[in-house]
């Protein structure tokens, strides 16, 4: 039986850290336009905004049903077909736009339980005192759902920053794609993967931490 060489796995780290940049751009830039996106749509489905409402919802459903492999693979290769001035499109431009509009569907249907936990009289005593719909949601309501929508945020964010190794399908060098370069070139697969793992477990790892340090600064006004 082979035994695992530990050297060669340390040896790749450098290597796969080379291409974290753009893992990590992939995976911030994608969760901001997520969240603008998924914002919009909440407010969409929880005001039911008519023609508005129904399209969210369909929205939501096709990206939610869709693998985010197929996705990926319909905005970078499918749509320069229906549109030819889509073919100057990157693939790191498309891996971003495919991980946007899929974690949108899931972050708008976070954000709308969040919106639906904050209690509809708030709304009802902001407009009593004047205050447009606008500044309700803007000054009361949002505040209130933002803390209550973080912890699956956060894992939605997460789960996106895993999804960035698809990306390698599409041809971007980040860096699961690096590690199987690596590997292949040097056939020592189980190390070289296993170092990419790890190297994912502890960007995990540190974002979790973040994340409980944000939540705990969050609940400080509300503790008594």
């Amino acid at each position: 039986m082979n035994t695992i060489d530990w050297e060669f796995m340390i040896s790749a780290f450098p290597t796969l850290i080379q291409a974290l940049p753009i893992t990590l751009f992939m995976a911030i830039a994608a969760m901001i336009f997520a969240i603008i996106g998924g914002l919009i749509l909440a407010l969409i489905t929880k005001n039911k905004i008519p023609v508005l409402h129904q399209l969210s919802k369909l929205y939501i459903s096709f990206f939610r049903g869709v693998p985010t492999l197929v996705q990926l693979f319909l905005i970078y290769y499918g749509l320069p077909q229906l549109f030819p001035e889509m073919s100057k499109m990157t693939a790191l431009t498309a891996a971003i736009i495919g991980l946007s509009l899929k974690n949108a569907a899931y972050l708008a249907e976070i954000f709308r339980a969040a919106l639906n936990s904050v209690d509809d009289g708030q709304l009802e005593a902001c407009l009593s005192v004047g205050m447009t719909k606008f500044q309700a949601y803007r000054r009361i309501i949002l505040p209130q759902a933002i803390r209550n929508a973080i912890p699956a945020t956060g894992n939605t964010f997460i789960g996106l920053l895993k999804e960035t190794s698809l990306a390698f399908t599409l041809g971007v060098m980040e860096m699961f794609a690096q590690g199987k370069m690596y590997a292949s070139g040097n056939l020592k697969y189980f190390e070289t993967y296993l170092a990419v793992a790890i190297v994912y477990w502890v960007l995990t790892m540190i974002y979790s931490i973040l994340q409980d340090l944000f939540e705990r600064a969050m609940s400080k006004p509300y503790r008594t």
